[in-house]
This record gives structure tokens, sequence and C-alpha cells, in this order.
């Protein structure tokens, strides 16, 4: 029965490994630098200003073309308006009383003149025309029509303007703004490309950030493995020297040396395996993994720090062009220069074109009916700045001190690059040399381990002199995976340097 169970029991343990298998992740390096690159928020930030001066750079266009706009407007007015005055308009309100009157009065007159004669009298008072037309005259009355034609008049000049609707169309083109538009335009490019170069710097920062964090890992795993090795080496020799102790051919005194190295080696392990997770946490952190995400990196369990292969030096120029901190300044330099001709178009005349087409209700060209009217007009604008107490001189000089102070600046950064890839390419140099004796330093320790073992265990050398050599080996072993961890790290920083990350942007 119990046989039976311990079959099951194994059987469900080897069920379970493809699981623990399966839920742990192998990432490259390549992959690692993909998903921090993708998962970056500094980068993601970087591309959106990308896109955002891409689209100042479109505004920036936008000033070659017409700016065409429209506007609409209504007006309550609750005050009357006239074009002529109180007294003129109840003249014409009475008009026709005021012509009435008059002409009765004449023809009274003209009666008393005429019958103050009596030989005129007794002529025209015969007449039958003039009978007719003194009776025409004290008959009719045009007091009303008059009157009436009076208030027309008068309302005519007193225009309904209680509610008042506008509208106008108006487009207005450049013809010379001083080079200001053009300038800007130029800027505008210049600015996008800036924003792409500190993409490219942010970009390259953050593959060397998981470079670094990706051999920091492989490193920790190596002296993990040589951690475990080396206790191991140590528990096997405490059971030796053990038994030896109980055949009386050891002492105390070896069985308790060789504890105390067991001790200090479980010690060096629980130490590396806890440097392990905690590199594996940071390395998810940069690549936006959970902190807790169980992964392994390809490289993580070979058997030895693969060696960087040695690249084709950049000429220095080449890298002058390729370093974004460089390109970033060289773009700021050139861009303050176009600002000196943005600050020198505003001392210079501006010309454009413009034309409009308005309606109005009231209709203003036909007395302010109610009805639509409209108007086309169309002109030009010339603008001469004259005097604003030097303020576009000092904007020029302004401008040139800030493009003379970013050349400058350039010029620092070129011999600080300089000295930055020379010190890298010399510290190259020297890793390599310190890796290929480290390497050899190895072997020696190896050798030494293996012959000190066995004397060991024939008896033949001392326990001293065995951990000595036990020792050794781990350094040595020590100092061979640090020189392989320090050449990939160079190779990183050397990289950067060069400029020899690129993104796709």
């Amino acid at each position: 029965m119990r046989k039976q169970f311990t079959r099951i029991s194994v059987l469900a343990a080897l069920a379970m490994i493809p699981l623990g298998l399966n839920a742990q992740q192998v990432l490259s390096l390549e992959e690692c630098r993909d998903m921090a690159i993708k998962n970056n928020k500094d980068l993601i930030q970087a591309d959106t200003k990308i896109k955002m001066a891409g689209y100042d750079r479109k505004i920036a266009l936008a000033n070659y073309f017409p700016n065409i706009s429209a506007t609409g407007a209504y007006v309550y007015n609750p005050n009357d308006f006239g074009l002529i005055s109180d007294e003129a308009t109840a003249k014409l309100n009475n008009m026709g009383t005021t012509i009435h009157g008059q002409t009765q009065s004449f023809a009274q007159a003209l009666m008393t003149a005429i019958t103050s004669n009596p030989q005129a009298a007794a002529e025209y008072m015969q007449s039958p025309m003039w009978q007719t037309v003194v009776g025409a005259m004290s008959k009719t009355d045009l007091s009303e029509t008059l009157n009436a034609l009076g208030k027309e008049i008068a309302d005519a000049f007193h225009p309904d303007i209680e509610n008042i609707f506008l509208g106008t169309v108006t487009a207005q083109q450049p013809v010379f703004m001083g080079g200001k538009i053009v300038a800007a335009n130029k800027i505008a490019k210049l600015a996008e490309q800036l924003a792409e170069t500190q993409y490219d710097q942010k970009y390259q920062e953050v593959v060397v950030e998981v470079d670094q964090a990706y051999w920091q890992i492989v490193s920790v795993a190596n002296k993990l493995k040589l951690s475990e090795a080396y206790a191991d080496l140590l528990h096997k020799m405490e059971k030796d020297v053990d038994i030896s102790v109980k055949e009386g051919v050891a002492t105390e005194s070896d069985a308790l040396q060789i504890k105390v190295k067991a001790n200090e080696a479980d010690m060096l392990r629980t130490k590396a395996s806890n440097g392990l997770v905690l590199s594996k946490m940071l390395l998810c952190k940069l690549i936006g993994m959970d902190l807790n995400s169980d992964i392994t990196l390809s490289d993580e369990k070979l058997d030895e720090v693969p060696v960087p292969q040695m690249t084709t030096q950049k000429d220095m120029e080449q890298i002058y062009a390729d370093r974004p901190e460089t390109r970033s300044l060289d773009l700021a330099s050139r861009i303050y220069d176009k600002k000196v001709a943005v600050a020198r178009a505003d001392m210079m005349p501006q010309v454009a074109l413009m034309a409009g087409y308005s309606v109005t209700n009231p209709n203003l060209k036909h007395g302010f009916e109610k009805e639509w009217s409209g108007m086309f007009n169309a002109g030009v604008v010339v603008n001469i700045p004259i005097f604003h107490a030097f303020e576009a001189n000092n904007k020029t000089r302004k401008a040139k001190a800030e493009a003379t102070l970013y050349r400058t600046q350039l010029e620092d950064a070129k011999n600080l690059i300089n000295l930055q890839v020379t010190q890298l390419r010399k510290q190259q140099d020297e890793a390599f040399e310190k890796h290929v004796m480290a390497k050899s330093n190895l072997e020696s320790a190896e050798e030494n381990l293996r012959t000190a073992t066995i004397g060991f265990e024939t008896g033949v050398i001392t326990t001293n002199t065995a951990l000595s050599a036990q020792t050794a080996w781990l350094q040595a072993h020590s100092e061979y995976i640090d020189s392989g961890i320090e050449l990939q790290m160079l190779a990183a920083n050397i990289a950067k340097a060069e400029a020899a990350y690129h993104s796709e942007k």
C-alpha cells in the first residue's frame, strides 16, 4: 500500500513539473529591450512630444494659406435713430396743413388786392376763368394728402434699426510678412527633428539601462551557481573530515575550520539567491512586467558569460553626427538662427490682401428696408513698424546671443564626447586583457584545486592548504565572471557613446 502511494506521489510530482516550466518565461536580451521600449513611460511621453511637434509644423504651414472666417451678429437697439432733428420732423408731419394755410392766405391777399382796385375788380370778377380759379382755390384742401406725404418723408429719415442682423465672410492672404512665415515653418521642422533626437537619447538610455540590468542578472546567476558549487564542495569536504576525525586521521580543529567555511559558503549562496531575486525584480520593472514574474534569461543558464564581439570603431565626426546630444544642440542653434529672422521680420513692412462679403438686415443700400442686402469689398493692408522702444532690435540681438550660446555648448559637448569615447575604448582594451588573464588564472586555480583535493583526500596536504585552494578557485572564478560582465557593460556603454543604438523614429 505504501509503495503504491509513493508511486502515485512521484507521478503527481512529475506531472506538475511541466506546469512550473511553462509558467516560467524565458527572455532574450532583444526581447527585454523591446518590452522596455514598449512600456517605458518616458519614451511614450517623448513619442507624444514628436506628435505635438508634428502638429506645430502643420500649424506653421497653415500660415501660407488664406485665413477665411465668417461672422454673424444680432443687435437689439431700443433707441430711435433719426437723420433729421425733431423740429424738421414736425415740419414734415404738418407740411400739408402749413401749405394749405399759406395757400388760403395767399388767395385772401390776392382777393383783397383785386377788390381794392375797382377797375381790376370789375374786370376780374366778371371773368368766368377767374371765378373758376378763385372758387377752386377756396374749395381745394390738400392738407391731409401733403401731411401724409410729409409723414412718409419724415419716417424715411427715421429708419427702423431696433433689430439688426448682419453677417460677413472675410478672407486674408499674407503677401509679405518680412520672412516671418518662412522662418516659422523652418523652426517648426527643426523643432520636430529636435523632438525626435530627444526621443533617440531617451531610447539609448533605456536600452543601456536594460542591458545593464540584464547582465547584472547573468552575473548574479553565475555567482549563485558558483556559490552553490563552492558550498557543495565544502559540505563534501566536511563529511570527509568528519569521517577522518572518527578514524583519528584528522583533528577537531580541522573539522571546525571546514564547518566555518561551509557556513560562510551557505551564507554566500543565500546572498546570491536574494540578489538574483532583486535583480530580476528590477528588470521586470524596466520591461513593464509584474515584479514577482517568474522569468529566466537566455544567457542565465550558460556555463560562462559570453564575450561581446569587437566592433569597428566609428569615426569621431560620424559619432558627432549620430549622437543625439550633439544633434540636439546643433538643431537648437539652428532654431535660434531662424528666430533671428523672425525677430528681424518685426522690423519690416507687412503686406496682406483682404476681401470680404457682408450682408445686413435692414438693407443699408435701400433706406434701411426690412430686407437682406449684400456688398463685396477688397483691399490691401500694409503695416509699417516705425518705433516701439527698439523692441524688435533687442529681440534680434537676444536671438543671436542664444544661437551663439548653443553653438558654444555644441563645441564643448563634442570635446566631452571625444573624451568619453576614448576613455571607454581604453577601458575596453584593458577589460579584454583582464578577461584573458582571469581565464588563465581560473584554469590555474581549477588545476590547483584538483591537485589539492586529491592531496587532501589522500592525506598528503593539510586542511588549510585545501581550503586555500578552494578560496583561490572561488576568487578566480568570481573574477572571471566579473571580467565577462564588465566586457558586456562596456560594450553597452560604448554602443551608446558611439550612437550605435537607433530607434525606428
